[in-house]
């Protein structure tokens, strides 16, 4: 049954004030605070209204009222102003992602760091596995039977290691094989580099020993364990401050489910860049989760892959100022990895659940 407007002032204005004082709203503050002319006594009979309608619910016989899943979706979807981030906010935000080692390997522990400290509280972080490739190759002469593979990936990791061989070789050996594997082993995933292409490598380096192949061997094994991606959380101890979470019982059982990667990963869904997705409450599948909400944003990570950032709280969250925030950063995330467009200064298009598909 569709709600009169208002029924939707009143419903808005109680969210509002519940997010604002986690306290029950009673009917003078609707009053106060949705600016309708009328009697508390007509504010009375709309709050009933909307109680038994599922919207709102009272959590003693003489308390206000306080929203259900159902009044939170209703307000995220219809009710809930646009919320633009001021010039300050997105400085902040810039300035913040600017001060950041934005490494491959470090990413996803920087930016939920930083979601966190723009919403207080915990951030989840998800990104796709992505394959790394080799982008150069120092081989270190140490003497005739050792010497050091130095690799460098594309995610920027710096991998390394001792050879001791039984046999000798020369330097000249050494710088050779180095100029080839830069020229031909950089690039490329592991799986093409084929019998064919380490056979070529000993042809064209005069390498009767056996080199090309230790060298190619250690590549291959580091490309292959090198895929990164997976998920992270931070900022756990910020649920231990709200209201909601008081019973160390609670907080305890939703920090345990968080620090299972396996668990983010559920929370993937498809969506265009920048969208924001919010999950209330019972739309959570996790047991552990009915009592919270997920706010998720998509952000392009470059070569086609995708990433999340998002966070978890209570019900009672400013849904329009978290996915602002969000949508900022994801916006700036795609600019940063992979040359989209510069951010929106709001949020994007809110998706209710997006929940049959991966990242």
């Amino acid at each position: 049954m569709e709600l009169t407007e208002r029924k939707k002032k009143i419903l808005r204005a109680v969210v509002e004030e519940y997010i604002e004082s986690a306290e029950p709203v009673g009917s003078r503050t609707v009053l106060q605070r949705s600016g309708l002319d009328c009697s508390p006594a007509t504010v009375r009979n709309e709050l009933a209204d909307l109680d038994r309608e599922g919207y709102l619910e009272q959590p003693h016989t003489s308390a206000g009222r306080v929203p259900t899943a159902k009044g939170y979706r209703l307000y995220v979807n219809e009710l809930m102003r646009e919320r633009e981030l001021t010039s300050d906010e997105t400085q902040e935000i810039t300035e913040k992602l600017r001060g950041r080692a934005v490494r491959p390997e470090t990413l996803m522990d920087e930016i939920g760091h930083m979601a966190t400290e723009l919403t207080s509280y915990p951030a989840l972080t998800i990104s796709s596995p992505t394959k790394a490739t080799a982008k150069r190759f120092d081989l270190i002469y140490l003497d005739p039977n050792s010497f050091i593979i130095v690799l460098l990936l594309s995610t920027d990791e710096v991998k390394n290691k001792l050879v001791h061989l039984p046999f000798s070789f020369t330097e000249s050996m050494l710088v050779r094989l180095s100029a080839v594997f830069n020229s031909a082993f950089t690039g490329i995933p592991e799986e093409r580099m084929t019998a064919e292409l380490i056979s070529s490598t000993e042809r064209a380096v005069g390498d009767t020993m056996g080199l090309t192949s230790v060298i190619a061997g250690f590549v291959i094994e580091t490309l292959t364990t090198s895929h990164g991606g997976g998920a992270n959380v931070s900022g756990e101890a910020n649920l231990l401050k709200l209201p909601e979470f008081q019973d160390p019982n609670k907080a305890h059982e939703l920090i345990n489910y968080l620090s299972d990667a396996k668990n983010l990963t559920a929370l993937t869904g498809q969506g265009e860049y920048g969208d924001v997705r919010v999950l209330i409450g019972p739309e959570n599948a996790a047991l552990e989760l009915q009592n919270s909400s997920v706010v998720l944003a998509s952000y392009n990570a470059g070569d086609g892959m995708r990433g999340l950032i998002g966070v978890v709280g209570p019900t009672r969250m400013d849904y329009s100022a978290v996915a602002a925030k969000l949508s900022f950063i994801a916006g700036s995330l795609s600019r940063l990895l992979g040359g989209g467009s510069a951010p929106p200064r709001g949020f994007g298009k809110l998706m209710i659940k997006g929940d049959d598909s991966d990242v």
